[in-house]
């Protein structure tokens, strides 16, 4: 069978370039033993991967010149050579940007189309939803009566963050955004106490507004100046957990650090950064009481959803623009 897959031709500088990029076509390999051959159904595109486009050093493997790229991906077996792995069983795996993969078995989890709709594990009840869960109760060590800002709150993470602090007893739920049609959506229907359009004016003063008393918890998905509001509008002993500073991913010279850092000392705030991947411990938890949030309908979620392979690169760019409402999926 044909496959189409998307491979990193030149490392971008600045703002990813389409002539970065090639669709190319393959032929599918046939599973080795242990393996099994994947139809991917949904594809994720997600803003760390920005990150694994550059040769420098990270938490992970940049992605490898002239050779297809990886994410997160679901899809349905039709070609197995591993034991407990039947066709027709329906997978989560690392082998999306492309129509077919060839994976290790070990590397694969099922998941069930008839518990959640399979895009689900890619958002909510998958990786996003868990660096969310883990970045909140864990790293931010959020408890009852703490006030939360959450930057980014219209986007996969940052939606779930706000809407599981509120569940969990937040004394208020802040949250930006970068429309006004995504900051009604925060109020409306995800239910945060005040949100604000971060293009509206100086993030500090609107934050200040939003939040008299100021902030205990700051969830970070941005960076640049939305940290240094955060930092000028922490309470004592106030943490802030680093996800993200998708602000600053495609800038060609180092960002400045915030220039009020001093105030740490003040307060005696922390600020902690982490990854998904320190947390997997969680998953059982978290599956358990966010797929019952989910299931009851006090937790929601939306996906902004491209259709097409062909199209997998301008869903990746677009999150990175903020287009995206929610979770930002691919569908073959």
């Amino acid at each position: 069978m044909i496959n189409r897959e998307w491979h990193l031709l030149s490392r971008p500088v600045g703002w990813p370039k389409p002539e970065d990029f090639a669709l190319v076509e393959t032929e599918t390999r046939a599973p080795a033993e242990g393996q099994v051959l994947v139809r991917n159904k949904y594809l994720s595109v997600d803003p760390y991967m920005r990150g694994r486009m550059s040769a420098r050093k990270s938490y992970t493997a940049p992605f490898e010149l002239g050779k297809v790229m990886q994410g997160g991906a679901v899809g349905e077996i039709v070609e197995s050579n591993a034991e407990g792995f039947a066709v027709g069983d329906h997978v989560l795996h690392f082998g999306g940007w492309r129509e077919y993969a060839t994976i290790d078995a070990k590397g694969a989890v099922k998941v069930d189309p008839d518990l959640a709709p399979l895009s689900t594990y890619l958002g909510v009840l998958g990786m996003t939803g868990l660096t969310a869960y883990a970045g909140l109760l864990r790293t931010a060590s959020f408890k009852e009566g703490d006030s939360v800002f959450v930057s980014g709150a219209a986007g996969a993470v940052g939606s779930q963050v706000g809407q599981i602090a509120r569940l969990k007893g937040a004394s208020r739920v802040i949250g930006s955004a970068g429309s006004d049609e995504k900051v009604k959506l925060l109020v409306e229907e995800y239910g945060f106490d005040a949100a604000f359009n971060y293009k509206n004016g100086p993030v500090g003063q609107q934050l200040r507004e939003a939040a008299p008393d100021g902030v205990d918890v700051y969830f970070d998905n941005v960076g640049g100046e939305h940290l240094e509001a955060a930092i000028g509008s922490l309470n004592e002993r106030g943490r802030i957990a680093i996800c993200g500073m998708i602000s600053v991913y495609n800038n060609t010279e180092p960002a400045p650090g915030p220039q009020n850092l001093s105030r740490l000392i003040q307060t005696r705030g922390r600020i902690e950064g982490f990854l998904v991947g320190d947390h997997y411990d969680l998953q059982p938890q978290f599956v358990q009481e966010v797929g019952g949030w989910v299931a009851s309908g006090e937790l929601k979620y939306r996906e902004t959803v491209v259709e097409g392979i062909e199209n997998n690169l301008e869903a990746f760019l677009g999150q990175l623009r903020g287009e995206n409402t929610g979770k930002m999926i691919v569908k073959l």
